[in-house]
């Protein structure tokens, strides 16, 4: 579908992905709307592009991905893809900027900013959308349930926790922050996820994602303890 106003992402997408597949493709562009409500109406669908391949109608885009064997996200489905980037990308930064300062990748200030980047960029997306990220986290956090302030209160206090440990300043303070949201949200995942066998998203990455509450946010809470313990004890 090619309007005055809009281009359809989805046909872009399945042009392109025909195309380095080594389809010849001929592209039939719905120029109208008329000739997309027409073109809906005749094959019995309800959105477009719509792929043939010869002669037999493959679908939309999602049709032609599952049709090339290639993977489809479903609706609602659980990831760990979401933490396992952000971890990834914050590891990545820390060794950049202990490169850059220290000639190294591999300090023990590039552990202490691995930590204090990943605690800004989960607040970062938590303050994306904080009603989601509190409503969601009062499923599972044992204070939150108590104090509902504290679903509020949780990002505000994991940035500022972070940008001191990458700052190294008020290390105290970063350090009792750590050690205070971890050691709740370890004791509140363990309880929800191994004793009550819960299961349910977690509310790490923000209210709208689909990550499993389980041992990737058990193993984040523990980091976060890890961390505060070890600025402690290197104060």
């Amino acid at each position: 579908m090619v309007l005055p106003g809009h281009t359809c992402p989805y046909g872009l997408k399945a042009l392109d992905l025909l195309r380095r597949k080594g389809f010849a493709v001929e592209d039939r562009p719905l120029t109208t709307r008329e000739a997309t409500d027409a073109f809906k109406a005749a094959h019995g669908v309800k959105t477009t592009p719509q792929v043939f391949i010869s002669g037999t109608r493959i679908g939309g885009y999602d049709d032609l991905r599952r049709h090339l064997g290639l993977r489809v996200a479903e609706p609602g489905a659980t990831s760990y893809r979401p933490v396992a980037a952000l971890f990834a990308m914050t590891a990545l930064l820390a060794m950049a900027a202990s490169h850059a300062a220290f000639g190294s990748p591999f300090t023990l200030h590039a552990l202490q900013w691995f930590g204090g980047f990943s605690m800004a960029i989960l607040a970062l997306l938590k303050l994306q959308d904080i009603e989601k990220f509190s409503t969601m986290f009062l499923n599972y956090d044992l204070l939150a349930r108590r104090w509902v302030r504290y679903g509020y209160v949780y990002p505000f206090a994991e940035g500022l926790a972070g940008v001191l440990m990458v700052a190294g300043v008020l290390t105290g303070l970063s350090a009792a922050v750590a050690l205070f949201i971890g050691t709740i949200g370890a004791v509140s995942v363990f309880k929800a996820v191994y004793i009550d066998r819960r299961e349910l998203k977690c509310a790490c990455v923000g209210g709208s994602s689909n990550v499993p509450l389980g041992f990737v946010s058990l193993t984040e809470n523990l980091g976060m303890i890890a961390m505060g313990l070890w600025m402690l004890t290197g104060m």
